[in-house]
């Protein structure tokens, strides 16, 4: 895989799930995807699908997980945040997507530490993030807002280490 214009191109292999750039179609199966109350809870509808990359699993897209690069030379990290179909929670999916692009990330994108931020009630996202390395930080209070109920949701800063990725 590689960069063009700010944007990665070709395909990562995980250990269970292919990642590659969104194409014509993913759009409308992604938001299902971010539709379904499980994924809602978390995710409010991305404005745009294109600059994610599709997880794939055994062929089908169950999934999508963005990243982003702060470039300035002083504070340079990643961050990233994914999302799946309820019907793939709790396979380790998610865990191999996040372990897949960090590993990119830090092997040949260059950074030194990367960053994830889900609901601070989001246990299950949490503990998936642990599995790859990611430890909390801090709360970040008052941090989302739950585009279901309007209301300001803490959020759980998370990092991990180069070193630290499993």
């Amino acid at each position: 895989m590689s960069v063009e214009r700010g944007r990665l191109t070709g395909e990562l292999l995980g250990e269970k799930v292919v990642l590659r750039p969104t194409v014509e179609g993913d759009a409308e199966i992604l938001g299902r995807i971010v539709r379904e109350p499980e994924v809602a809870a978390w995710w409010s509808p991305p404005k745009d699908y294109g600059r994610m990359l599709a997880v794939l699993a055994g062929g089908e897209v169950v999934g999508a997980i963005r990243f982003h690069e702060e470039t300035d030379p002083e504070f340079r990290h990643a961050g990233t945040d994914v999302f799946l179909a309820a019907r793939h929670h709790g396979k380790g999916l998610g865990t191999d997507a996040v372990r897949t692009l960090a590993r990119r990330l830090v092997r040949e994108r260059g950074h030194h530490r990367l960053v994830i931020d889900p609901a601070a009630a989001n246990e299950a996202a949490i503990r998936s993030y642990v599995k790859v390395g990611f430890r909390p930080v801090g709360v970040l209070r008052a941090y989302w807002r739950d585009h279901r109920t309007g209301r300001w949701e803490d959020g759980l800063l998370m990092d991990l280490l180069a070193r630290e990725l499993t």
